[in-house]
């Protein structure tokens, strides 16, 4: 029994690394970079007392990624915002391969193109090390939450983690999956 290659898997290797190699001049094919993993992650304000809101969360989260997130909690006591050592303040996942390449697709194909008034992502979220992160603020684009049984609207954190050498090459290895990034201007 064989898995259902993913489609953006396919299409790296028959569209993206041509193009690359073409656009940067790359001697060799494992020089051209590839998107290693993306994580999803959530923080919890109000939540952190509140064992059954941790639980919804978490259940999102799930429903989105389809992996179970980790819980993450503070490393030191903050008196500011009454947290103490120890607190679950957020949830994480790290997505890799297949389920990693599933849910960019998703992603691009159906969360995004559901934002009210969306005109792009900043081309400036890059972190000078080639990765991309954005935040969302509601889970309800993904088609997997069911809007009537949400609790509260929550937002989340997305990181895309490239092995790319400079911010120039995932920002084109981004744009040749069709992430919609906000297109540079040329200079000149």
């Amino acid at each position: 029994m064989s898995k259902v290659v993913p489609r953006f898997i396919e299409k790296y290797k028959t569209e993206i690394i041509p193009y690359m190699m073409k656009e940067f001049g790359y001697k060799n094919r494992m020089e051209i970079p590839k998107i290693l993993a993306i994580t999803v992650s959530a923080g919890f304000n109000d939540a952190k007392d509140d064992p059954k809101k941790i639980e919804s969360i978490v259940n999102d989260v799930m429903k989105i990624t389809g992996q179970k997130p980790v819980l993450t909690k503070s490393k030191k006591a903050i008196s500011n915002f009454k947290i103490r050592q120890g607190d679950v303040v957020g949830l994480m996942v790290t997505l890799r391969s297949h389920k990693m390449y599933e849910f960019f697709d998703r992603l691009i194909s159906v969360a995004i193109p559901r934002i009210k008034d969306f005109n792009g992502l900043s081309n400036k979220s890059f972190d000078g090390n080639g990765n991309y992160s954005f935040g969302l603020s509601e889970q309800i684009i993904f088609p997997e939450i069911d809007y009537d049984k949400i609790d509260e609207v929550r937002g989340m954190n997305i990181t895309i983690t490239t092995n790319a050498d400079s911010d120039e090459e995932a920002y084109k290895l981004l744009l040749a999956f069709g992430f919609p990034i906000i297109q540079k201007k040329n200079k000149g």
